[in-house]
């Protein structure tokens, strides 16, 4: 998983990143990570167009992701596999 490089959704107002968040609130949540920059433009597109705009999507390469989750504390990843339907895989880290 960290060989490949994948896409986020970052905020441009205040900086967070998209996450899944559980109903423990006080997880910070997983990252959700997007195989293909088209893709996490799909996904906002279709699923909360109406703030799409206040979106940029960054790439991040495996190294990166590792030493940010470590930062921020994320509590493991959620891959999207269709920014449509969605279809997500979670991935909790160890």
């Amino acid at each position: 998983m960290f060989t490949k490089s994948y896409y986020l959704l970052r905020s441009t107002q205040d900086g967070q990143y998209l996450a899944a968040k559980p109903h423990n609130q006080a997880s910070k949540g997983f990252l959700m990570l997007f195989n293909a920059d088209h893709e996490a433009l799909s996904y906002v597109n279709h699923h909360a167009a109406e703030v799409a705009n206040r979106f940029a999507v960054e790439p991040i390469s495996g190294l990166q992701l590792k030493q940010m989750m470590e930062r921020w504390g994320y509590e493991g990843v959620g891959v999207v596999n269709d920014p449509l339907v969605p279809q997500v895989d979670f991935l909790k880290l160890q």
